[in-house]
């Protein structure tokens, strides 16, 4: 999966800077932001288009001949849930992120960091050198999951200044508050907190997830912990396997964190998280590996 964007909010700015202008990650969270369960054709086409500019246009890991439509899918959206995260003020979709769960009819089936990893996974979880097989490496595979396709528009993501944007505006007109441009790290961390409240009311436990070193060691700053359980693989960049279990998220969130969580868990009602119909992609498109 692809983590990628996210980096740039954690590796920028501080997690003391989170805190300056609220008493709290939770309430600037419920200041700027909130979160919403893609489970309509709707809301799944503003997932799809946010992954698009992100994906495609920005970041150039898919051909945009691949996506006439301006949508970004692939074969594993039909066994994900999703989630996009609204910024109240401009009242646009900032971000998107899923959970992929297990095939129901063929749980055999691989997880997307399967097919970029499976030379590369470790046996045990404490970073022993020996390699297993592709599906003996994952328990209880009918309750795994993963998180990937995380997404923010780069809107953003890019600091006044700093990066010049496909349409050359630093800045959405709606984005001219510094209190709102200096707390978007609270993004990245919110839509993983998102995937993790869905993976926790869904019973999906272990939940996996490829991402590189650096923002593994900036989540864990912030207080999400994930364990490594593979070697670093070649794919935009250099990528581990990293795991989170439901005792993990119970036991080592950092307490700031878990208020943010359950602020987040707040505005997830289990009615709304199901699987939803998602047209298959074209041929074309679908024999490509997207995370």
């Amino acid at each position: 999966m692809s983590l990628r964007t996210a980096i740039f909010f954690l590796y920028t700015i501080g997690a003391k800077s989170l805190l300056m202008e609220f008493q709290s990650i939770s309430d600037q969270f419920n200041a700027q932001f909130s979160l919403v369960v893609a489970n309509t054709p709707e809301l799944l086409e503003e997932v799809f288009k946010i992954r698009y500019q992100v994906y495609c246009q920005e970041l150039h890991y898919e051909p945009i001949e691949n996506f006439p439509d301006g949508m970004e899918k692939d074969i594993y959206d039909c066994r994900s849930l999703h989630c996009l995260l609204k910024h109240l003020k401009s009242g646009m979709y900032a971000g998107c992120v899923r959970l992929v769960l297990a095939d129901p009819q063929h749980p055999e089936e691989a997880f997307p960091f399967e097919k970029v990893c499976r030379d590369a996974l470790w046996r045990g979880q404490n970073g022993q050198a020996d390699k297993v097989s592709l599906l003996s490496a994952i328990p209880l595979r009918s309750s795994c999951g993963e998180v990937s396709r995380l997404a923010v528009r780069g809107e953003f993501r890019k600091r006044k200044g700093e990066f010049q944007t496909p349409t050359g505006v630093s800045w959405h007109q709606s984005l001219n508050d510094e209190n709102e441009r200096r707390g978007f790290p609270l993004i990245a961390l919110s839509l993983c907190l998102a995937a993790t409240s869905i993976a926790l009311k869904s019973g999906t436990d272990p939940v996996y997830t490829l991402m590189e070193a650096k923002l593994e060691r900036h989540l864990r700053r912030y207080g999400m912990p994930f364990q490594q359980v593979g070697d670093f693989v070649d794919h935009h960049g250099q990528r581990g396997t990293f795991m989170i279990t439901r005792e993990m998220v119970c036991n080592s969130l950092s307490s700031h964190l878990r208020d943010l969580l359950q602020t987040i868990s707040s505005q997830i009602k289990m009615s709304d998280v199901h699987l939803s119909s998602v047209d298959m992609p074209s041929p074309t498109s679908a024999g490509k590996l997207r995370l």
